[in-house]
């Protein structure tokens, strides 16, 4: 690792009224957030006019009467990023996208699209898709098993890089006078044969300007972090505590060596759920109006889900959740095992741990001021916990806002935080070399 300074990086998740799963409920809370195009924009204004790294949109394929409400009905991540890039003009554009259910060729084009409309601010979220009842929506009626998504991932992510290869930088000279387009030898069909997918190519878009949109991976089970730590330039990760964080962190740097990467080619940045107030009296207060809202059924949905939907009607809400096996899981193993260690760390109960679960969806709960949150950014970065951090506003705008205003003058002071961007395209946000196009001589 270098022995520069280091600067945090921050992504923002940009999800309707606020990460909080009761945000809508809020007076303050745009209700219809997450199909409200002109608010959006507004949001991705504030985050650009804060010199954050990117704007992250989540996505998943399969919705019931429990998802999260601004789950429940929000736009396709593509579309909505496009319209974003026309009014910013420096924030990356993150999109999430299933391994599981598409088509390489697909993602490889949407996404160079996407870098072009952008001027080079596209990153891929990749994801293997967690909602076993997915499979529903896709012809089918059982998810594929765990490790075989992350095989999948691995080859997909791989073809995908190939296609985006397909025209080489100055491939399209476009010379009228001789009538020539292209040069055909800087035009290569990939010919791929493997395991998951058979892909001829080339692909019918021009090289993205980053060469290759950044790549984003957030799977933190062993399969996850080997698949991030070989593919992936930043890691998104849920961690509660900077022990575990730093463990996280150690683990992931490690696999990233042992693939023949450095270490400072992938940033690690945790989830962190911050609840700000002029006071830490005033924040507690904050949280408490927050966790009010959450009606107790869903709240139990939600626990239950992430625990491999097993019942916990039968138990008391407010006794200490109860010693019960645990049933393995096809979903999000990781984060079952985060929970589990929450309750019995903190001894919780069951209404305890759902208000928990349910509010944050295990990423980082942070409550006080704006001056401690700095101090908690910058441990976290100093102690070798995480090189950035992907906000989850509880409720917004006001989330953003503040940050924005209260947070980011703070590290900038501290010079942990630039001041103007580095330069137009994510990866020089990020400090990643554009990757040199594989057939070029």
């Amino acid at each position: 690792m270098g022995t520069e300074k280091k600067h945090i990086r921050i992504g923002v998740f940009l999800a309707g009224t606020g990460h909080h799963v009761a945000s809508w409920r809020h007076p303050q809370a745009v209700a219809d957030g997450s199909i409200n195009l002109s608010y959006l924009k507004k949001l991705a204004q504030t985050a650009e006019r804060g010199k954050l790294d990117m704007l992250f949109l989540a996505d998943s394929l399969s919705i019931n009467h429990d998802s999260h409400p601004n789950v429940l009905a929000r736009f396709e991540p593509f579309t909505l990023l496009a319209s974003l890039a026309e009014v910013t003009s420096k924030i990356g554009l993150v999109a999430t996208a299933s391994t599981t259910y598409s088509e390489p060729f697909h993602i490889a084009r949407q996404f160079a699209s996407l870098d072009h409309i952008s001027n080079g601010r596209a990153a891929w979220n990749v994801v293997t898709s967690s909602i076993e009842s997915t499979a529903g929506n896709f012809n089918g009626d059982q998810h594929l098993e765990h490790g075989l998504r992350y095989q999948r991932a691995e080859e997909f992510v791989e073809v995908v890089k190939g296609l985006w290869d397909s025209w080489e930088d100055d491939a399209l000279i476009r010379d009228k006078e001789l009538g020539s387009f292209f040069d055909p030898a800087k035009l290569h069909e990939l010919q791929h044969q493997g395991s998951h997918f058979s892909v001829r190519g080339p692909l019918n878009i021009a090289r993205p300007p980053q060469g290759h949109p950044v790549i984003i991976q957030a799977g933190s089970s062993e399969p996850g972090q080997h698949l991030a730590a070989r593919t992936a330039e930043v890691i998104f990760t849920a961690q509660n505590n900077l022990a575990d964080a730093q463990s996280f962190y150690q683990s992931v740097k490690s696999k990233v060596v042992s693939y023949g990467r450095s270490p400072d080619d992938v940033s690690i940045m945790p989830g962190i759920f911050p609840i700000l107030g002029e006071t830490e009296e005033e924040a507690h207060h904050k949280y408490s109006q927050l966790q009010d809202l959450i009606i107790p059924s869903v709240g139990l949905s939600i626990l239950s889900s992430y625990l491999g939907d097993i019942d916990l009607t039968p138990y008391p809400l407010d006794e200490p959740f109860p010693d019960i096996l645990i049933p393995e899981t096809n979903s999000v193993k990781s984060r079952y095992q985060l929970i589990l260690d929450l309750a019995k760390r903190e001894n919780l109960t069951i209404r305890e741990l759902y208000k928990n679960i349910a509010g944050s969806r295990g990423h980082h709960i942070f409550i006080g001021t704006a001056e401690q949150l700095a101090d908690k950014m910058q441990e976290w970065l100093m102690q070798g916990g995480a090189d950035g951090f992907n906000l989850m506003p509880p409720l917004l705008p006001e989330g953003i806002d503040v940050f924005v205003d209260q947070v980011i003058p703070i590290l900038q002071e501290r010079g942990l935080f630039r001041t103007e961007y580095e330069g137009t395209t994510l990866r020089e946000h990020l400090g990643l070399q554009r990757p040199v196009n594989r057939y070029a001589i």
